[in-house]
């Protein structure tokens, strides 16, 4: 259903975001890091898609690119004032090193 609301509004970083949760319940972590890599392309305001991206990544060995996952998620949740994602985002970074 939601690849069906998603091909009839490619743009809806909620539909792609909410996607990309599902694909990885159905272990399909390549397809669920590639819509959330279009979520923040498409959205770099969506402040929780970098959480879920750099978790994503972490799990499949990308530690790099996690790390750049979360501090660019760091930053987007501070300008948007989000205090509690960032703690989060903070504490997954803080679980890599």
């Amino acid at each position: 259903m939601l690849e069906e609301f998603l091909a009839a509004d490619p743009a809806d970083a909620f539909t792609r975001y909410a996607l990309a949760l599902e694909l990885e319940k159905e272990q399909r972590p390549a397809e669920a890091i590639g819509e959330l890599r279009a979520v923040v392309k498409s959205d770099p305001g969506y402040v929780a898609a970098y959480y879920h991206l750099g978790r994503m990544l972490a799990r499949a060995g990308h530690t790099e690119e996690a790390r750049a996952a979360y501090h660019t998620g760091l930053d987007v949740a501070a300008k948007a004032g989000d205090r509690r994602t960032r703690e989060e985002i903070q504490e997954a970074l803080d679980a890599l090193d």
